[in-house]
């Protein structure tokens, strides 16, 4: 294997998409395996915790857990802070989203209206206090650490995507609009070159 892969479902969402995205965004030349879901089962064992998605580096062995793989990516190439305390801040934002995650995942393959319901809730609160903590946390912009982007604000624009862009279900996707510091990293990565040549080429 001369360059790295990475693998994940064939759909640009989520952990895996904003992998795919850390990695364009710093230059790197990679593998974009991309799975079916009807595949899934077979391969899920031989994974390291039985997720995706998963970077494979030459020389070394799989690794699994997306912000393990966006912080790797960062620290090789200039995509994550040096100083330990100011990455250590990064990684509890990118913690703070996969918060997110858990709380909305499990909405997912609900019936309605039982998703309806569970969804109605997390517009009344959770989605809210989320998005004001993440405020609270976000210094003057445009990026989480001012100018220059990093895998953190990766991690971010795909999270506020997912609403923004209206994919989930009984969730307005106006629902982080009054969150200024929030929507400007969405924007700011959304028009970053890369991650726009990203989106040209796929």
């Amino acid at each position: 294997m001369n360059k790295p892969k990475l693998i994940y479902f064939d759909a640009p969402v989520s952990r895996g998409e904003e992998c795919r995205l850390a990695l364009s965004v710093a230059g790197v030349d990679f593998e974009d395996v991309r799975i079916k879901r009807a595949d899934w089962p077979q391969m899920k064992a031989q994974m390291p915790y039985g997720s995706l998605p998963v970077l494979e580096l030459p020389g070394h062995e799989p690794l699994a857990q997306s912000n393990a793989i966006l912080v790797l990516i960062g620290r090789r190439h200039g995509l994550h802070p040096d100083d330990d305390f100011e990455a250590a801040r990064h990684e509890g934002m990118m913690q703070h989203v996969e918060d997110l995650r858990a709380r909305v995942g499990p909405t997912l393959h609900l019936p309605d209206p039982e998703k309806k319901t569970a969804r109605e809730a997390l517009v009344s609160g959770y989605l809210p206090a989320w998005a004001d903590a993440a405020e609270r946390n976000i210094p003057a912009g445009p990026f989480f650490a001012g100018e220059k982007i990093h895998v953190v604000d990766i991690k971010l624009y795909k999270a506020v995507d997912w609403f923004s862009g209206g994919l989930v279900d009984h969730v307005p996707a106006t629902i982080f609009a009054g969150h200024p510091k929030l929507m400007g990293v969405h924007d700011a990565v959304r028009k970053h070159p890369a991650v726009k040549a990203w989106y040209a080429k796929t």
